[in-house]
């Protein structure tokens, strides 16, 4: 007996579906998480440093290291005669260094000595004539005193002469020659007042001469001081402790005074000189901590402080400052030199030289 199948019976049948396992989700997502948590800790602890340093950090690779580099010239004319040193030689304050052909200075310093002597003689020639005069006015003057004295006994004379006569106790004739003599006594007297004054006038003309005198040995004496202190500048010797640079003096040349010869470059006591951007300034103030990077040993950090802000602006000081009424305008950000000192302690780290390139940094948080 056939069996009677059902529509459904009918209906093919249908594959069963493959069951695929879910994704370990759940193992995953404890990573995901930490790596968040990592990520947004790591972003906490740079923002919590750059809200506590970083942000007060102001860089500038525009920076070069100074010093009191010192170029030397002479200050008297002449051929060099000697050269002391070699460029990039160590000199030593007071070191001699160039020598100038010093034989007419030489010659120049015989001559003044000379004038002085001359003049000095002079000087005492007039002080000797001084002494003589005193001693011509006491003779004058002693001469006055027996003169007015005859004088006086004279006139008495003649006084008494002069009674006698008119009395006719004396003779007439008498009378006439005491007279004669009374005169004669007055004109010696008055010869000698004369005398006297003739010999004190003498010595005022001597006082004169004697300031004259005084003021030419002056002046020969300062003549001698200016030509030795020329010898002198004929040795041109080291200003500062140093090497020897851009040596441009050559044995025979003739210089005159303010030419060129030589620099004498420092070995301590340099600086840095930052030219930091306007914007950069907000903060800074002298006595922040520095960093100071040089390309010569980037590796060994100078430890610094600010020193000083300069004044004005580099643009300022420029030989053609900027004209910015003609024209377009077109803003620049101008940068102020700040200078930096290296600490003591530091300077023995890196051998520095002027004009190396830096890149430093300002904490102008720090206080």
């Amino acid at each position: 007996m056939n069996k009677v199948l059902s529509a459904a019976e009918l209906q093919p049948a249908q594959p069963s579906a493959v069951q695929i396992p879910a994704p370990a989700k759940s193992r995953r997502k404890p990573f995901v998480m930490l790596g968040a948590a990592i990520a947004i800790g790591v972003a906490g602890w740079y923002g919590f440093q750059w809200w506590q340093a970083s942000r007060f950090l102001m860089s500038t690779d525009d920076a070069y290291v100074g010093g009191n580099v010192t170029p030397l010239a002479p200050r008297v004319a002449g051929h060099i005669d000697q050269i002391l040193v070699e460029d990039n030689q160590h000199v030593d304050a007071g070191q001699l260094i160039i020598r100038i052909d010093d034989r007419p200075f030489k010659a120049a310093v015989e001559r003044a000595g000379a004038s002085v002597q001359q003049q000095q003689s002079a000087l005492d020639n007039l002080r000797a004539q001084v002494s003589l005069q005193n001693s011509l006015i006491e003779q004058a003057q002693a001469d006055l005193e027996a003169k007015s004295a005859a004088a006086t006994f004279t006139a008495q004379d003649a006084k008494r002469y002069e009674v006698l006569a008119s009395t006719r106790a004396g003779s007439q004739q008498d009378a006439q020659r005491s007279l004669a003599a009374d005169g004669q006594a007055k004109a010696s007297v008055f010869a000698s007042r004369a005398g006297l004054a003739a010999a004190r006038q003498q010595l005022d003309v001597l006082n004169t001469q004697i300031s004259e005198a005084t003021a030419a040995v002056l002046a020969a004496k300062a003549d001698l001081d200016t030509a030795e202190l020329d010898l002198g500048f004929t040795q041109i010797r080291a200003p500062i402790d140093g090497l020897v640079g851009n040596r441009l003096a050559q044995v025979g040349t003739y210089v005159s005074p303010g030419s060129y010869l030589l620099t004498i470059v420092p070995e301590s006591g340099l600086w840095v000189d930052a030219n930091f951007k306007e914007d950069q300034l907000r903060r800074m103030a002298d006595g922040q901590a520095a960093t100071v990077y040089t390309d010569i040993a980037p590796d060994q950090p100078l430890k610094g402080h600010v020193s000083s802000l300069g004044p004005a602006t580099g643009a300022i000081f420029s030989v053609i400052p900027a004209q910015n009424a003609t024209g377009n305008f077109t803003k620049i950000v101008q940068r102020v030199p700040v200078r930096i000192t290296i600490d003591p302690d530091q300077a023995h780290k890196v051998a520095l030289r002027p004009g190396l390139s830096t890149v430093v940094t300002v904490d102008t948080g720090a206080h």
